[in-house]
């Protein structure tokens, strides 16, 4: 199943995905599950679907995409995850994944442009698998760690590199407004099978920028979610944005930076399609 959270005739609502209809589930079940989190944390998507399915039906395009899951209680993001990655940045072999935070209003929805911020002109891209998590949990080892998983879907961790390199800590460059693209939908486990073989694609103009297999990562997500689940309790809804393969834009001669009117997409085998556009922050 494909869930998204949208906006439709000015109201916030979730609900399914089917084909070129979006249900508004939301409508339906809005006095008791408020949101896409809240119906992750009341642990039955699927029920609450089969619910909605007398619901309201919408066409894709009448739709506003928002973030998968605009309000998480946190957004967990693995660095330097695939070893192309690692060694295009001349990073050293590490024993446990690197982690930083990015936060909930950094994110956009699918469709929406990607901010490119007046303080920088170095706005890089980094297509990801998003891992949204379903079950609440503190020192989850990896044998149990998939059960704790609601969804998948695709990732852009937009990056203003000048800002990320101004120390050694990412944070700066990573929380921006408008540069965390996340969408459109949340794919249920049961639909993507084995994830290994997943072929993870970034496009910018529909050039191909950046192109791996999930089963390249160097920390899989059993790994992550056990090391996240370690130092911090994981809530449902949460999101850990997994890493992005190597070819990203600051480490290409020359660099290739996002500019107002690119469409940067990436995709996901079986998960998604995630597109948007790139835009200044308006003055003022």
């Amino acid at each position: 199943m494909k869930f998204a959270t949208f906006r439709i005739s000015g109201t916030v609502t979730w609900g399914l995905i089917e084909g070129n209809e979006a249900v508004d589930v939301g409508a339906v079940v809005r006095d008791r599950v408020p949101d896409l989190k809240a119906a992750i944390a009341a642990g039955s998507l699927a029920e609450l679907g089969r619910q909605g399915q007398a619901a309201r039906r919408y066409p894709l395009d009448a739709i506003e995409w928002l973030p998968v899951i605009p309000n998480p209680d946190k957004i967990l993001c693995v660095g330097l995850n695939y070893e192309m990655h690692r060694k295009e940045t001349g990073r050293s072999e590490v024993e446990h994944p690197t982690i930083f935070a990015r936060y909930a209003n950094s994110q956009t929805g699918h469709l929406a442009d990607i901010i490119r911020p007046r303080v920088s002109s170095d706005l890089d891209f980094e297509g990801e698998l998003a891992v949204i998590i379903g079950a609440a949990g503190r020192y989850i080892g990896r044998a149990d760690a998939l059960a704790h998983v609601a969804g998948y879907a695709c990732y852009n961790d937009g990056s203003v590199r000048d800002f990320q390199r101004h120390t050694h800590q990412f944070t700066p460059g990573k929380n921006f407004p408008g540069t965390g693209a996340f969408g459109p939908w949340m794919v249920t486990p049961d639909e993507l099978g084995d994830l290994g073989p997943l072929r993870l694609q970034t496009r910018v103009n529909g050039q191909v920028v950046q192109e791996a297999r999930l089963d390249q990562m160097i920390f899989d997500i059993p790994r992550q979610v056990e090391y996240c689940s370690t130092f911090t309790r994981l809530e449902p809804g949460d999101v850990i944005a997994s890493g992005t393969p190597g070819g990203v834009g600051a480490k290409r001669t020359p660099p290739l930076w996002l500019k107002p009117g690119d469409t940067v997409e990436v995709e996901i085998d079986k998960v998604g399609l995630l597109r948007n556009g790139v835009a200044d922050e308006p003055a003022g």
